[in-house]
């Protein structure tokens, strides 16, 4: 079989069902593709990866849960392999850092053509990088493996309890309510915190969920 008769088959993570719906019909445009499921949030892609083979997974930062930056990941260490092409609504550069040093291939955006989307399916799957138009100017190739060997998202310095509480902190939680939640201690609680505040060089709480939030290192959902 030449190269360019292997079909693929992709799955969609967005928590959209419109979204979702939009991208398989595009999709549907090259016979060669082929949507074989759809997800609305990170535990419903990992549950899917466990029983199914997938060559490319187009996946929403911004999911409830497990959230599009912890998924990718997840997905990476579990299952190197399989490609990763981020379609989201964000534009802010942290966004994309963030997305690279978690492994994707790929960062496309919304706003971007029906023919984008098949151009950035072809690159990632062809074991290209590939940026959105929209931020092209601003980056190249060595930049992505710049931030990929050299710069690391504070997001991947932060341990898997560290993820939970942070998510915890941004959905308001107190450390009271935390420790009965994750069944430890306050002063465990109050560490995990302390930690947190000194990977993101954050002061305050406050400060800490903003910029979780909006650099996308957690839902805010």
């Amino acid at each position: 079989m030449k190269p360019e008769d292997k079909s693929f088959s992709i799955l969609l993570a967005d928590d959209h069902v419109l979204i979702r719906h939009g991208i398989k019909n595009i999709i549907k445009k090259n016979d060669r593709f082929l949507v074989v499921g759809e997800v609305s949030n990170g535990k419903e892609l990992l549950d899917f990866l466990d029983d199914s083979e997938v060559d490319l997974i187009i996946l929403d930062i911004s999911m409830p849960g497990i959230g599009g930056m912890e998924a990718t990941g997840l997905v990476k260490s579990r299952y190197p392999s399989i490609k990763i092409l981020i379609l989201t609504m964000h534009k802010d550069k942290q966004y994309f850092y963030n997305a690279m040093a978690a492994g994707a291939d790929g960062y496309l955006m919304k706003d971007d053509s029906d023919e984008e989307l098949l151009v950035a399916i072809e690159k990632v799957l062809a074991g290209k990088n590939y940026i959105s138009p929209f931020m092209l100017d601003d980056f190249a190739d060595d930049v992505i493996n710049m931030y990929r060997t050299e710069k690391k998202s504070p997001f991947q310095e932060l341990t898997k309890r560290e993820k939970e509480i942070l998510q915890l902190v941004v959905k308001g939680f107190t450390s009271k309510k935390m420790a009965k939640h994750l069944n430890l201690s306050q002063r465990t609680i109050d560490h995990h915190r302390s930690n947190l505040l000194k990977k993101c060089n954050k002061k305050n709480s406050v400060d800490l969920v903003n910029y979780a939030v909006r650099h996308g290192l957690v839902s805010s959902d």
